[in-house]
């Protein structure tokens, strides 16, 4: 395929400048475990590394989203930016009409993105608020703003009757996470929702501003491995009565806001800002055209090996990092409120990519997967790429060693780490096998460091990439670095690592 301005702009001149500060001279701390693959992979990759300015923290997370029409419909931390989207996109070459996958749908920016510009997208998710938003915000211009002034008339002018006692669901880790008043208003407006008159799209609308709220409504905030206290909640004073009286020591008076949200005033709020930017974005026609949102609600794992082949124009993801944050918990609120138990909520933690120390392994489910859809010599072929990997069993038998040494806080880090790429693998095997050739894929990922030993993830997953097929055309690399936690600091000495996005060609 002939390479169009565009597509060169992937592979113009490297930028070489402070490229060294970005590279790891040394894997293992005190070269306790061999590196001599992650040392090859270094020099592998290294012309191909690109510290730059296009991309920063701000846009490789929410944080560009915060205030950007649509997209802050969700306060989804682990989201992207819509710059982030439209400058990969500017860069693709996508033809029109053409088709992107996010198989880590998320918050559904790269879908929403695509369709303002008049591509398709495909995208899967297995959480439950990826739905819900996905649903309200790629609705934006059916919406009746009649209807929708009538429910927000409606919300504001709520009363909870007096002799209503019933309160929002929990499970362990979620109970008392509100104030009362606020655990009794969110069952009621669910009830209330549940009971009107109103279209499915008004009230799966209202849906989102209550799940966009929760949060701000409780004693809560997400802190990457699981929920944080704060100290006036029930739950944290009961607890620290139980320390005092066996003589441990308090939990520490931390603050998560300084005013927890009053539920009815935050819900009304988050519903008239959201009427506000539909009346707007429809005024002005922002989105007049027809392309398409595939969505579906369902591991990644599963949906991918469907896909027929050649029939993707583009990836733009960012995957679940390997860094043992557990989203089934920080965003329990969230999961409890849309219907999940405990048993969903642990059933769902081992059906993500693995990603905490709790996960399982997954080869074996894969393998029956993969035989139940007539595919079981492509799931051979894969594992035995993954098998050979000389980078990945190095980083293996690294952590292994450490654990052997106590240097892991949790040995389950070997099991989620093995897990994690080979079935990042299967999905990168997959990609490559839809799309079509001359197509891009974007991966935004976070490198890792675990018991002294550095995990170059940005590097490995494109070792993976060359070897299931793609052409790697770039490896951009934040200037913002990412740092290592104070045990491993205090241990091991500090390690700045890479916060990338990797760039890949199916030629």
């Amino acid at each position: 395929m002939q390479e169009t301005y565009e597509q060169l702009i992937f592979i113009e001149g490297v930028d070489t400048e402070k490229k060294a500060e970005y590279l790891v001279e040394n894997f293992s701390a005190d070269e306790f475990c061999e590196s001599k693959a992650r040392v090859w992979l270094e020099t592998h990759f290294e012309p191909l590394l690109e510290v730059t300015d296009k991309f920063n923290r701000q846009s490789v997370s929410y944080q560009l989203s915060k205030k950007d029409i649509l997209h802050s419909w969700l306060k989804y931390k682990e989201g992207f930016s819509a710059d982030l989207v439209n400058t990969l996109l500017d860069e693709m070459n996508v033809p029109k009409n053409g088709t992107i996958l996010d198989p880590f749908f998320g918050s559904g920016t790269t879908g929403l993105v695509c369709q303002m510009r008049g591509l398709n997208s495909i995208g899967y998710d297995i959480m439950p608020i990826s739905s819900v938003s996905i649903k309200a915000k790629s609705s934006v211009m059916d919406y009746d703003i009649g209807e929708l002034e009538n429910l927000l008339r409606e919300v504001r002018n709520l009363v909870v009757p007096n002799n209503y006692s019933k309160k929002t669901e929990y499970i362990k880790i979620t109970e008392d996470a509100y104030p009362p008043e606020n655990e009794i208003f969110i069952q009621y407006i669910s009830d209330w929702r549940d009971e009107s008159d109103y279209s499915e799209q008004s009230k799966n609308l209202l849906t989102l501003c209550v799940v966009n709220s929760l949060e701000r409504c409780s004693y809560t905030t997400k802190t990457g491995q699981y929920l944080g206290w704060d100290y006036r909640s029930p739950k944290v004073i009961k607890a620290n009565k139980e320390r005092e009286a066996s003589g441990k020591k308090l939990l520490p008076k931390k603050v998560v806001r300084e005013v927890i949200a009053d539920a009815h005033e935050l819900i009304t709020e988050e519903l008239e800002h959201v009427i506000t930017e539909i009346k707007l974005i429809q005024k002005n026609n922002m989105e007049a055209n027809t392309a398409h949102i595939n969505y579906v609600q369902n591991t990644v794992l599963k949906e991918l090996p469907l896909l027929e082949d050649n029939s993707i124009n583009g990836v733009i993801t960012s995957p679940p990092y390997c860094n043992r944050y557990d989203y089934t918990r920080t965003y329990a609120l969230e999961l409890v409120y849309l219907g999940l138990g405990e048993q969903g909520i642990k059933d769902m933690r081992q059906t993500l990519i693995s990603c905490t120390v709790e996960s399982k392994s997954k080869v074996e489910q894969l393998e029956e997967y993969y035989k139940s859809i007539g595919e079981e010599d492509r799931f051979i072929n894969i594992k035995n790429i993954i098998d050979n990997n000389n980078v990945l069993n190095e980083v293996k038998n690294a952590l292994n060693k450490r654990k052997d040494n106590g240097d892991l806080n949790n040995n389950g880090v070997i099991r989620m780490v093995e897990g994690y790429f080979t079935e990042l693998a299967f999905v990168y095997a997959e990609i490559y096998r839809a799309c079509v050739p001359g197509s891009f894929v974007a991966f935004v990922n976070d490198n890792v460091r675990y018991g002294g030993e550095v995990i170059p993830v940005d590097f490995l997953s494109s070792l993976f990439a060359e070897q299931f097929g793609f052409k790697v055309k770039k490896v951009y690399c934040l200037h913002q670095k990412k740092g290592n936690s104070s045990q491993q600091m205090a241990k091991f000495g500090k390690v700045s690592l890479r916060k990338s996005i990797t760039i890949w060609e199916k030629e």
